[in-house]
């Protein structure tokens, strides 16, 4: 089921809940309304998401990310490339980028997700392989409060590519992804070169990031680190 028709808007404002499932997969949780991102295959080594949600968005169509079959159907809406979507008053833009560094040759393409929920500003990068983002995709990304943003390198940017786009992207809040845990199968780089890279030492993990449009931090850059479940 596709978002391809008008749902009216919520006008109930909630809290935003944030909680990282492990490589690129979130859920995104307001009030009753569900997200999912990029639900992943038991092949890489973790245990599936299985939860209701109201949407669904895949980012590219790889193991790892595009494991649809372990949501829930019932009352499912998908989104699985470029476009605008309006899905019970969230709004979501998907925009085309590459897999790898040479234009998508090695890999394919990536759809980077801009969500826009009660009033917070999401960006998820997905696979995003090149190096720096193009002043086209930056300007369709445009402002941003928390990005979603991959640092384990291999398939994707590595932690210093993940710092240049920060600077290119400039949000308030940085979650980093697709990275190394325990029994994840796939070969990445763990979050620490990228904590360096980014000047800081050590930084504890939390279970989840929840907030509302005015706990956003006013200035600087805020780093967080979530656990999986």
């Amino acid at each position: 089921m596709y978002a391809e028709w008008p749902i009216p808007v919520r006008h109930i404002s909630f809290i935003m809940v944030i909680t990282w499932y492990g490589q690129a997969c979130f859920k995104l949780q307001s009030g009753e309304l569900v997200g999912v991102i990029d639900p992943y295959s038991r092949d890489i080594g973790l245990t599936p998401p299985r939860f209701r949600s109201d949407f669904l968005l895949i980012t590219h169509d790889h193991m790892d990310h595009n494991n649809a079959e372990s949501i829930p159907q019932e009352n499912l809406i998908t989104v699985a490339g470029p476009g605008e979507y309006d899905v019970r008053g969230v709004y979501i833009r998907g925009i085309q980028t590459y897999h790898d560094a040479k234009e998508g040759k090695e890999r394919g393409l990536n759809t980077i997700y801009v969500i826009e929920m009660e009033g917070i500003k999401i960006c998820h990068m997905g696979d995003f392989g090149e190096p720096q983002i193009r002043e086209e995709t930056l300007e369709a990304i445009g402002d941003v409060d928390i990005l979603m943003i991959p640092v384990g390198g291999t398939y994707t940017i590595d932690a210093e590519e993940a710092s240049h786009v920060i600077s290119q992207i400039d949000p308030r809040i940085v979650i980093p992804m697709h990275y190394k845990i325990p029994g994840l199968k796939v070969g990445l780089e763990p979050i620490d070169k990228f904590l360096k890279e980014m000047g800081i030492k050590s930084k504890d993990a939390e279970d989840k990031l929840t907030l509302k449009k005015k706990d956003l931090p006013n200035e600087g850059l805020n780093i967080v680190v979530l656990k999986t479940p």
